[in-house]
């Protein structure tokens, strides 16, 4: 069994599309008013309207712009460039600033647009670029 996406339910596809579409350079393919998704090399950002909720058993299956448990990770080649290039664009949803992480990877969080909390980061350590070697 593999991870292949995961999916945020919204009430403006549009709007959370052209976020993502921003930040990752990743051109998202709109498949109608209602689904969209960012396709990278290694998994997908699905982007579902709250209306595909009735498909999956109804309106109370999940609840838009209310998550706070997951967050969603992007890895970059360098997150300091990244948010050096990005900072104005970011401000308003920025949450800390790049950070190193006991982990070994440096981390920038902010927030989505629909307040879901996003991390690009960048591996330091031996340990944390041997694990995600290929994977940039």
């Amino acid at each position: 069994m593999n991870l292949v996406s995961i999916r945020i339910i919204t009430e403006n596809v549009g709007k959370l599309l052209e976020f993502y579409e921003h930040i990752t350079e990743v051109k998202g393919i709109r498949f109608t008013d209602d689904f969209a998704e960012l396709q990278t090399a290694h998994g997908t950002l699905a982007i579902g309207s709250t209306r595909t909720l009735q498909l999956f058993g109804g309106s109370e299956v999940a609840k838009a712009a209310q998550n706070h448990t997951a967050i969603i990770e992007f890895i970059t080649t360098d997150v300091d460039k990244f948010y050096q290039e990005e900072s104005v664009f970011l401000a308003p949803y920025l949450v800390q600033e790049p950070t190193t992480m006991p982990w070994g990877n440096r981390s920038l969080l902010f927030r989505d647009p629909d307040g879901n909390l996003v991390n690009f980061f960048t591996p330091l350590s031996a340990e944390a670029i041997k694990k995600f070697e290929g994977k940039i």
